[in-house]
């Protein structure tokens, strides 16, 4: 089975122009999130557009993890692989270009994201000499979901999700079900423009960002 490392070195034989194309990539680990007690904050308004790549049966592409690829599950690195693969475990749901700080928001259902190294080769996949750094939004293809309303994970809190005061002026998502580290204290039951948008009783604050970027939420 052919594969595709983010950490190591990756090498294709393209007839076409009988050249040898060498494609280097590395990851780093997931986004953390947190939201700050008693304060709202102005979101970045940006979504996640990238072109729908098409299906390829051998899940390789021009674009390291492009939108529809899998990878499969590491400590240290992920590597590509086909979607019907044994080793696949979670589906490129966006990818962009940059850094998360800079780039598109994750669709809010995302897992886990991936970020890319910029590399620099003397060949890469596409001939331009350049890997690019970007960051891939990936979605489990089996659960658990940590991204999904209550799940206690994901890049993004959402609508749903669950947070505990963790004493130093902010607060952090768990699982609303209590089976996280924490035990649940608020939920987040609605997303508004302005604190005063939000219902009564709202007993806490929490920064989503985007164009509703104040979270109201209630005790448990």
């Amino acid at each position: 089975m052919r594969e595709r490392s983010l950490v190591g070195v990756v090498c294709g034989l393209l007839v076409l122009i009988g050249a040898l194309l060498t494609g280097c990539q590395s990851p780093s680990g997931g986004v953390a999130k947190d939201g700050r007690l008693g304060e709202s904050a102005t979101g970045r308004t940006g979504t996640a557009t990238v072109s729908p790549v098409p299906t390829r049966p051998s899940g390789y592409g021009a674009v390291f993890l492009a939108v529809g690829e899998c990878s499969s599950f590491g400590t240290t690195s992920f590597t590509e692989v086909p979607c019907t693969g044994e080793r696949a475990a979670a589906r490129v749901a966006a990818r962009h270009d940059g850094t998360v700080r800079d780039g598109p928001r994750c669709p809010s259902a995302t897992d886990f994201v991936l970020h890319i190294s910029e590399q620099r080769p003397a060949l890469d996949e596409d001939g331009d000499g350049t890997v690019p750094q970007g960051y891939a939004c990936m979605r489990n293809l089996q659960p658990p979901h940590p991204g999904d309303p209550g799940g206690g994970g994901g890049p993004r809190t959402i609508v749903g999700d669950c947070v505990y005061d963790s004493g130093d002026g902010k607060v952090h998502e768990t699982a609303c079900d209590g089976t996280g580290e924490r035990q649940p204290q608020y939920e987040v039951v609605r997303a508004v423009a302005e604190r005063s948008d939000c219902p009564g009783p709202t007993a806490l604050y929490v920064r989503l960002g985007g164009k509703r970027p104040v979270g109201c939420a209630r005790p448990l």
